[in-house]
């Protein structure tokens, strides 16, 4: 049997972008609640990513959601990784700007901090296995921007960011 590179490339980043997922699912978590949400996009769905950014660009003026939707169109997968607002009950807190995690969830309004910082775990985690195994990737707000817009992701899930992924001679998140 032969497998062509593209072939070999295109399983690599399905692969790593899993092992990505289980490092993000297995970062460390304030009280070791888990409050991470992984996805995993590829061909329609991520192309439908690409149109919603599209689409953003063009209502909103933005034009980093464009250029961010040609990384997403021409890069096999894209990972999400978001986060559930669930105040962990940390006492004597208030990073949300709330008295403490009570007032924070009878206002609905308020982002507890330790979810957010868990978050940025997640995605530190999950670069780190991009890096190590060579993959070029980008940590991206307005990919996951769209996503969240499109309710790809669970309704709890209020803030989130993707992570495309690439194998090329020269990574295409670089020069942009």
């Amino acid at each position: 049997m032969i497998i062509s590179d593209k072939k070999m490339e295109a399983e690599a980043v399905l692969t790593v972008g899993r092992l990505m997922a289980a490092a993000a699912r297995t970062s460390p978590k304030g009280k070791g609640a888990d409050t991470i949400v992984t996805l995993l996009l590829t061909d329609d769905e991520k192309n439908r990513v690409a149109k919603q950014m599209e689409k953003i660009a063009a209502e909103e003026d933005i034009p980093f959601f464009k250029r961010d939707a040609d990384n997403i169109y021409n890069c096999p997968a894209v990972l999400i990784i978001g986060t559930e607002f669930r105040p962990l009950g940390i006492p004597h807190c208030g990073d949300c700007g709330y008295d403490g995690c009570q007032a924070c969830v009878k206002e609905g309004q308020g982002r507890c901090n330790f979810n957010v910082i868990d978050l940025g775990i997640a995605l530190g985690s999950a670069v780190s296995v991009a890096a190590l195994h060579h993959i070029d990737n980008r940590i991206m707000f307005s990919c996951a921007k769209a996503v969240l817009e499109l309710g790809m992701l669970p309704p709890a899930v209020k803030m989130a960011y993707a992570i495309p992924l690439s194998i090329t001679s020269k990574s295409p998140f670089f020069d942009r």
